[in-house]
């Protein structure tokens, strides 16, 4: 079903659809920062790991070991050369088989918006190859749900079966008469509902749409068919919600499912929408019971105005080594393969480019509050207008300001003009690319959404690279899984998952950038330069991997295993 993009109107300060409903039941307020893990560098080593290492600094060889002190990397070369390192009290670990490598770097995921949809059925189409198998399985948990129980789902995208297929009411009625039915789509933009679920809900045929929200219909009747948060909102409020300790485990699953593919830091990228001011006080209390099992940097939710972040104690670059709040959060546009991102041109067989989410005032106001506090800025934009829309921000509010470092982004920048680039790094501001969607979506973005010349400059990363930029990769989890090392498969790649064709092949990058965008160059975009690499003076933080993506084919990269992850040179995750 081709909705059309422009049918609801949306307010600047309409409020995600989780936070109103899930701040009513879970609280955390905001806490002082653990005290940061400071241990005493010394001249003989805490730990000296021997084995093949893959340094990940360019041109580097593979080194023997590396040597631990205080959480630091004193020595890296050969086992000879960390003789000198070894006392008394030092481990000595053999890796065997297999290869030490950097930490890797996931700058842009969601550990709030998925925490609490994390025990729903997986509707995905990586689940459930036809829209025949999404239906299936809603039947299959509506037959083992008591009557009266919620039947839900999550990540069902209509985008990527033929024909563009929705979860209508009058098929949910028919594989759940007796039970109400919610399904929450991939992008979190659209959402699906049976009868059931509508009676609960209070939301008759002749509702009117709420605002920021609606609610589609046919021949006057309601479709079950949920646009946007307004009118997303009625129907959370009903759907049972985890309570804080069950929220708090599952935060520990969603870090520990990162670090189980050698992620070793992580940037939660919209932090306040779901509790509130009190997310970061949650993340360093959960770290103060037992050490996360990643670092997490925090990207404020800028809605929730400054005011609001300063009074809950939360400042720029605030908090220690494992619970740290750096950026300031801003979405313009919505989803393109939703079709409510904003473009110059109108979708195929539409009418409408999509729209911003912001007036320019508004935006405006966004960013010079954002620099006004100090924070470093990430602004989503997905739609070629949106970037643009974005860029005109950026240059507005920092035309006139002191030069900084506060290394600005620019989010997910899906469609951008190959000008664009050049503008980013004319105001310090880096891209940081969700490469998955050339991989799942590059066929139905080139065929059906968009056509070819709009798809041919999806994600270009090496336009990007060419302007001078640093730019990263990254899941936008749970919209797409953790896996750092498919990222970079295609952006070298450009290889689309359902026909094996490549998009685009001049916007393919070598080995060597794509493997700097997940390491790297994506710590430096966090503000994390300790870590990205394993080098003298750079924080022990290191995945074991079963190759080394260095040295291997790219075209194996998606098949590399992490068997442990450390922090400091500290256990984080093992197999």
């Amino acid at each position: 079903m081709h909705r059309s993009s422009d049918s609801v109107e949306l307010s600047c300060c309409t409020p995600n659809p989780l936070h109103s409903v899930m701040a009513s039941q879970l609280t955390a307020r905001p806490s002082d920062p653990v005290e940061a893990d400071v241990r005493p560098v010394t001249a003989k080593a805490d730990l000296v790991v021997l084995g093949r290492v893959a340094t990940g600094v360019p041109g580097a060889p593979e080194a023997e070991g590396i040597a631990v002190s205080g959480g630091v990397i004193t020595g890296v070369g050969s086992a000879a050369d960390l003789d000198a390192l070894v006392g008394p009290g030092t481990e000595i670990i053999k890796q065997g088989d297999g290869v030490i490598s950097p930490g890797l770097i996931e700058p842009h995921m969601h550990i709030w918006t998925t925490m609490l949809v994390y025990p729903w059925p997986d509707l995905s189409p990586i689940s459930n190859p036809t829209f025949d198998d999404v239906v299936a399985t809603v039947k299959a948990v509506a037959e083992k749900t008591p009557a009266g129980g919620w039947v839900t789902g999550k990540l069902f995208d209509p985008s990527l079966y033929e024909g563009e297929p929705d979860l209508t009411r009058d098929i949910l009625d028919k594989v759940s008469p007796d039970n109400p039915v919610f399904v929450l789509n991939a992008s979190m933009h659209f959402a699906y509902v049976n009868s059931q679920a509508l009676k609960i809900a209070g939301i008759a045929d002749d509702a009117p749409n709420p605002a920021g929200g609606t609610f589609e219909r046919v021949d006057g009747k309601l479709t079950g068919v949920l646009s946007e948060g307004g009118a997303i909102t009625p129907f959370l409020a009903v759907v049972p919600q985890p309570d804080q300790q069950a929220a708090a485990g599952t935060i520990i699953q969603i870090l520990n499912d990162a670090a189980k593919v050698g992620i070793t830091s992580v940037r939660e990228a919209a932090t306040g929408v779901v509790i509130g001011t009190g997310e970061p006080g949650l993340l360093h209390q959960l770290n103060g019971m037992r050490r996360l099992p990643t670092r997490v940097s925090t990207a404020q939710w800028a809605l929730l105005g400054a005011d609001a972040w300063k009074q809950a104690g939360v400042t720029p670059f605030g908090g220690d080594a494992m619970v740290r709040t750096d950026a300031w959060k801003i979405v313009t546009d919505g989803s393109n393969q939703g079709r409510s991102g904003y473009f110059e041109q109108p979708y195929l067989e539409e009418n409408s480019g999509g729209h911003a989410n912001m007036t320019p005032e508004e935006v405006l106001a966004l960013v010079n509050a954002g620099l006004d506090g100090g924070w470093q800025l990430m602004v989503h934009a997905n739609g070629d207008a949106a970037v643009e829309f974005a860029l005109e921000a950026y240059e507005s509010a920092l035309k006139g300001r002191a030069a900084t470092d506060l290394r600005h982004r620019m989010e997910h920048v899906s469609f951008a003009f190959p000008n664009s680039f050049g503008r980013m790094a004319a105001i310090g501001a880096s891209p940081s690319f969700l490469m998955n969607h050339v991989y799942y979506w590059g066929r139905v973005f080139r065929d059906v959404i968009l056509g070819p010349e709009r798809a041919n400059r999806l994600d270009m990363v090496k336009t990007a690279v060419g302007a001078g930029l640093r730019p990263s990769l990254h899941s936008d989890y749970n919209v797409t899984p953790f896996h750092p090392l498919l990222s970079a498969k295609t952006a070298v790649t450009r290889i689309m998952k359902d026909n094996n064709e490549v998009l685009n092949p001049a916007e393919c990058v070598d080995p060597e950038t794509a493997l700097k965008a997940i390491t790297v160059d994506a710590a430096w975009q966090i503000h994390a330069d300790d870590r990205g690499t394993l080098e003298v003076g750079k924080r022990a933080d290191y995945a074991i991997l079963s190759d080394n993506p260095w040295t291997a084919d790219p075209m194996s990269w998606d098949a590399i295993t992490c068997s442990e992850t450390r922090i400091d040179g500290e256990v984080a995750y093992s197999a």
